[in-house]
């Protein structure tokens, strides 16, 4: 009988911590300024951010 093969499966690891705290970042609520719904223009797209009632944030096109 034969033994069953074993399947090695590599997970990257996440990213350092570091790495996010070096990017800019914007508070929510100063893009929403006061506001549950903004447009944000990107090129010559238009998309909306959106807060919803849970709290979170809704980006669509």
């Amino acid at each position: 009988m034969s033994q069953p093969s074993s399947t090695q499966v590599t997970v990257p690891s996440p990213r350092p911590a570091a790495d996010l705290v070096q990017r800019p970042a914007l508070d929510s609520t100063t893009l929403l300024a006061g506001q549950k719904q903004v447009a944000i223009r990107h090129g010559d797209e238009l998309y909306s951010l959106r807060l919803t009632r849970n709290g979170k944030l809704i980006l669509t096109k």
